[in-house]
């Protein structure tokens, strides 16, 4: 089978089992296993070690949250499946700082390297907060930095998922980096810095 017979095949499959076919649901869970796998790979990297929250266990997770969801086509499911990865992480950094209440906060970081580690999971926290209230104003530039923090997805992958050129990913990484930046300058400490800034291609 060829990438884009996969790709239509999949599509077809996620498209009957939002129609609540569960034997399509199955086929097109077994078609992105590995996909979802690299990609919660990426995620709990970056999250840091929580006591819960393994790769298998956000795969399976991730991918429940996505059943029911109108997906387009594979480029589509997988910018899903981002914004499903970083509910499940953010959820389980919720329950460890309600868990944990009454630590001391540190200074953002909004360098995918350094979001979510284990002595900084508020910040994560922080992250999901602003990209909400950035998703109000730019939707497309939120989509765009929530692929690569929580998908770890590159340019090319985030286009894909986006419906959208490389260069338009760019150009919305940095719009989504500016305002993270003019947000964090009205009351975040001088520390606080944003990620590299990559310029169009």
């Amino acid at each position: 089978m060829t990438a884009r017979e996969e790709s239509t095949d999949l599509t077809a499959l996620l498209q009957a089992s939002a129609r609540g076919d569960l034997e399509a649901r199955n086929q097109a869970f077994k078609l992105v296993y590995e996909d979802l796998k690299i990609i919660a790979r990426r995620v709990a990297r970056s999250a840091g070690r929580q006591d819960t929250l393994d790769t298998t266990g956000l795969v399976h997770e991730s991918y429940l949250r996505l059943m029911g969801s109108e997906t387009r086509d594979r480029g589509h499911f997988f910018a899903l499946a981002a914004r499903a990865m970083r509910q499940v992480v953010c959820d389980h950094a919720r329950r460890r700082v309600a868990a944990k209440r009454g630590g001391g906060g540190h200074p953002l970081a909004l360098d995918e390297e350094a979001v979510g580690v284990p002595a900084e999971v508020e910040h994560l926290l922080q992250v999901d907060d602003l990209l909400d209230k950035l998703g109000q104003e730019h939707e497309r530039a939120a989509r765009a930095l929530e692929c690569k923090v929580f998908g770890g997805f590159t340019a090319e992958e985030t286009g894909e998922a986006l419906g959208v050129s490389v260069r338009t990913v760019h150009l919305d990484l940095d719009r989504a980096r500016a305002w993270l930046s003019a947000r964090l300058s009205e009351g975040a400490p001088r520390t606080a810095r944003p990620p590299p800034m990559t310029s169009p291609e």
